[in-house]
């Protein structure tokens, strides 16, 4: 055996094990390579070159024609470990590649290499012209993520305490955005501690974080830490697209899908995740097509990936702070909190709701430090055989509080109400019901919180509103689904009409739009949407924002039509 063959090998052996491998590296034949051929470029590189490179963008798709090229990962702690070897009739992307952004991994070529370089923009035309083949590589650049993201392969290195708020926060931020990443223990990592020793970070700092190109960031925003690893970028180039959504939920996700589908320009914009409210729920039972059920963040990362494919550009983390109705030049703009303005024809306003704060007592003090808005599983192992606490009587909390049973010793269902049939579906009462560890306490409500000398929470007091009876548990882990505030503060000064709560009306119901012919889904602004949750009489549910996602569109050709016509 060759030595270069048997230094493969032995990498080899070191290399992870991938779920589903054959879906996952699959080989394509000689007549699919040629199908390929006029959606790339040949490419030669010699023995030793970089194909891509960690932290730098994705030129694409690579179809290995002949020669090897070798798959690492490389954080910013100078570790180098082998992912896979690949060879010809094999490609090289993951999710990444659809939308040109950095490389998770490196590809270097071993000897001689022959590739067909197929670019973002014409990878995702391949995947629509080429059906049954674009599903295969679809299904394989998915399963690559998913497998990048259980390994811990790729992305960006947090080091802290596993129970700091900071790595909690950011952990949870990096999770709901399919980003992969992994956690350095001090306290057992000879590297975290080597690390922290040079740094001395105080309390505050938590968690450090490490870059693949070696920069360290102390405790940064969700903003800054998206920027470092090439998440985001702002509006390119002044582009104008056809339409701009604000909110990368199930609704703004169903209008980017059909509208980028059928040929319209469009960007996203969300200040935190993709999937809004929806994407933090354990589990989903009642939506259409998915009868054993389905999590909220998968059924948002599929949207979220559809929408990639058809050429959607989203822009993660980053807030709009203000919309620009005047119409300058035809186009409105919204300023986003990067500095840039977004220019586009139309707007369709999905930005959802915020969560509600209870009145509670020092409240923020505890916020991040054992009181919780949503329940994800970085959230579930904090509560490991643990007592916790839930308040909330709507479908998110029955979610979440099943979720939790399966992690936590007890919970407790702290409701307001005297029951939960007027706020919460059948099917979700009765799985509580049959849950032993889920503890019902109805007529009851928080009054106080108490925790220790670092402000993380260690007890809570609560009180029936039917007596003067208080009772109190040691508790480190409080969720709160009481509801949600619609996120409208941005459109003030803009002339969009909103009802008293804030939320924002549409069709005959808004007052300037009453003796006019206008479409259900159009604000009292022409040429601004809004759908999801944010409008004025949705009905709050996952089935019922993506419907509204998907007829919004219709109205969005109506409009853009009309725009684009000459004055008589």
């Amino acid at each position: 055996m060759a030595q270069d063959e048997v230094q493969r090998t032995d990498r080899e052996a070191l290399m992870p094990q991938f779920t589903r491998p054959e879906q996952t590296f699959p080989t394509l034949t000689q007549a699919e390579i040629e199908r390929l051929r006029h959606f790339g470029e040949l490419r030669h590189y010699k023995d030793g070159e970089l194909l891509f490179e960690t932290g730098k963008p994705g030129p694409g798709m690579f179809v290995v024609l002949s020669g090897h090229v070798a798959i690492t990962q490389r954080d910013g702690l100078g570790h180098v470990t082998p992912v896979i070897d690949q060879g010809p009739g094999q490609f090289l992307a993951e999710l990444g590649q659809l939308s040109g952004r950095p490389a998770l991994v490196d590809g270097r070529a071993e000897g001689d290499v022959e590739v067909l370089l197929v670019p973002p923009d014409r990878l995702r035309a391949l995947l629509v012209a080429e059906a049954e083949l674009g599903e295969r590589i679809m299904r394989a650049l998915i399963l690559r993520r998913v497998n990048l993201i259980q390994g811990g392969v790729g992305g960006p290195v947090l080091i802290g305490p596993s129970n700091s708020a900071g790595v909690v926060r950011l952990q949870g931020f990096l999770t709901r955005n399919g980003q992969p990443h992994h956690l350095l223990d001090p306290g057992s990592e000879h590297d975290a501690a080597e690390l922290i020793a040079r740094y001395s970070p105080k309390p505050e700092d938590w968690p450090l974080v490490v870059t693949a190109g070696g920069t360290v960031l102390r405790n940064p925003s969700e903003t800054e830490l998206g920027r470092a690893i090439g998440m985001i970028g702002g509006a390119k180039d002044n582009r104008i697209y056809d339409v701009a959504i604000v909110g990368c939920g199930p609704a703004g996700l169903a209008t980017a899908v059909y509208a980028a589908s059928e040929g319209l320009s469009v960007a996203v914009v969300d200040t935190r995740a993709f999937g809004g409210q929806a994407g933090a729920s354990a589990r989903i039972e009642n939506y259409l097509g998915f009868p054993t059920g389905i999590s909220g963040q998968a059924l948002a990362g599929r949207a979220f990936t559809q929408a990639q494919k058809f050429g959607a550009e989203i822009m993660i983390p980053m807030s709009v702070s203000s919309l620009d109705c005047s119409r300058s030049g035809g186009t409105f703009a919204l300023a986003l909190d990067c500095g840039d303005t977004l220019r586009s024809r139309a707007v369709v306003v999905a930005s959802g709701a915020r969560y509600r704060r209870p009145e509670i007592e020092n409240l923020d003090k505890f916020e991040g430090r054992g009181v919780w808005y949503w329940a994800s599983p970085v959230e579930a192992k904090l509560c490991a055989g643990e007592e916790v606490a839930l308040v909330g009587a709507g479908n998110s909390a029955g979610q979440a509080a099943v979720f939790l049973s399966g992690h936590a010793k007890r919970v407790l269902m702290i409701i307001r109400g005297g029951g939960l049939g007027a706020s919460m579906s059948r099917y979700l009462i009765e799985r509580i019901e049959a849950t032993p560890n889920i503890e019902l306490m109805f007529n009851t409500e928080i009054t106080a919180l108490e925790g220790d000398e670092t402000s993380l929470l260690r007890r809570v007091r609560w009180k029936s509103r039917l007596s003067t009876d208080e009772d109190e548990a040691d508790i480190r882990n409080l969720f709160l689904f009481v509801g949600a505030d619609p996120a409208t503060s941005w459109l003030q000064g803009c002339g969009v009409t909103l009802d008293r709560g804030g939320f924002v009306v549409t069709g005959a119901q808004s007052e300037l739009n009453q003796g006019k012919l206008v479409a259900p889904l159009e604000t009292s602004v022409p040429g601004v949407y809004a759908v999801g949750d944010v409008r004025s009489g949705s009905v709050k549910r996952v089935g019922g924002a993506i419907g509204e996602g998907a007829q919004v569109v219709a109205a969005l050709h109506g409009y853009l039509g009309d725009a684009a016509k000459p004055a008589l």
